[in-house]
């Protein structure tokens, strides 16, 4: 097996002789396989050794840029200060740019910005449009990594895309909506913050080619464009129930799910099933009042530990990794599941 560590090194590490490193590294048989795997574990710890050694004294400021309603922002702020002591012995230092909404000339000049003051790496969330694909082409041709969380510019020049598989998260929540409201009658309403965001777009195309599929009878409704924002969401779905008395279910997939719940109750209307997105604060106390059916999750610690560390590989502080980086696994919670610190945060 390749390596770089001298084979007395090796030995050291493993408590064996040098002799013994040399038949095993060599393949030439005559040595116990309990052996042979404490020389390949000694190199494994080398190797992480030396990684430590590496990121010793290593500071790397990163830009989190993203444009979210600030539920989520909090959420994804919070996720990356409790990772921060697993990236150790390594310090990671963060500079926040979040904004609810606004022109996508504002993002593109607050990349631009970071793009001639420099740094280590940009976390992005933002919407899938040619203007802000150009900016992270300039990010990259100056030299800084950038990682997109929860939403993807896949014609970019972005080094990773972290977050979950949005195409399969619609095409889960159409099977959970349909298993639940069964063969009775009623319309599902869409909600969708902005047509814009990739990833917004491909839980509706997904959740679409599901729901044609498995209930080809059942109409849906979209409500689109309120920024995810509860002002905005509860007039829009109060309009769309007046026009609609047939509907009956909820598929959130871009927030705002008080107001759409607030909406309901103002009509006197229920709402039999409701799937959502993200356990934030808002849906977490709303699953456990009964007010949700569902919530897809994904573990956002371990996104923004993924990303920190793909930048970090991106600089040399890691071991390099030829694997793609996987989509985060989508986790269905009911008010039976949810995570330990889920709970907290509902009765806050």
């Amino acid at each position: 097996m390749g390596h770089p560590f001298p084979v007395r090194e090796i030995a050291r590490q493993a408590g064996l002789s040098e002799a013994t490193v040399d038949r095993v590294l060599n393949g030439r048989g005559g040595v116990r396989e309990s052996t042979a795997q404490e020389v390949h574990r000694a190199i494994a710890d080398l190797d992480r050794q030396r990684t430590q050694v590496r990121l010793v004294g290593r500071t790397f400021m990163i830009d989190i840029v993203m444009q979210a309603p600030e539920r989520f922002t909090t959420a994804v702020r919070a996720a990356l200060e409790a990772e921060l002591p697993s990236l150790h012995p390594a310090v990671l230092r963060s500079r926040f740019r979040f904004r609810e909404t606004g022109p996508v000339g504002e993002l593109v000049g607050t990349l631009d910005r970071i793009a001639r003051r420099g740094s280590q790496g940009v976390i992005l969330k933002a919407p899938d449009v040619p203007q802000v694909t150009a900016a992270v082409g300039r990010l990259e041709a100056a030299g800084i990594p950038v990682v997109t969380l929860v939403t993807d510019l896949p014609a970019s020049t972005r080094l990773a895309y972290v977050g979950i598989d949005n195409r399969a998260a619609g095409a889960t929540a159409a099977y959970l909506l349909g298993q639940w409201l069964g063969d009775r009658p009623g319309h599902v309403l869409t909600t969708v913050s902005r047509g814009f965001f990739r990833g917004e777009e491909e839980r509706e195309m997904g959740f679409r080619a599901a729901i044609r599929a498995r209930h080809p009878v059942r109409r849906l409704v979209e409500v689109t464009d309120s920024d995810g924002l509860d002002a905005t969401q509860y007039d829009l779905v109060l309009a769309a129930l007046r026009d609609d008395p047939g509907i009956k279910a909820v598929y959130s997939i871009g927030g705002g799910n008080v107001a759409t719940l607030d909406a309901f109750d103002a009509l006197n209307r229920p709402c039999e099933v409701f799937i959502a997105h993200d356990l934030d604060h808002d849906n977490a106390g709303l699953l456990r009042a009964g007010r949700l059916s569902a919530v897809l999750h994904h573990d956002l610690r371990q996104d923004m530990r993924r990303a920190c560390r793909v930048v970090m590989r991106a600089h040399g502080a890691l071991p390099a990794d030829t694997a793609p980086v996987l989509p985060s696994p989508i986790q269905v919670v009911t008010p039976y599941n949810m995570p330990p610190e889920s709970a907290g945060v509902a009765d806050s």
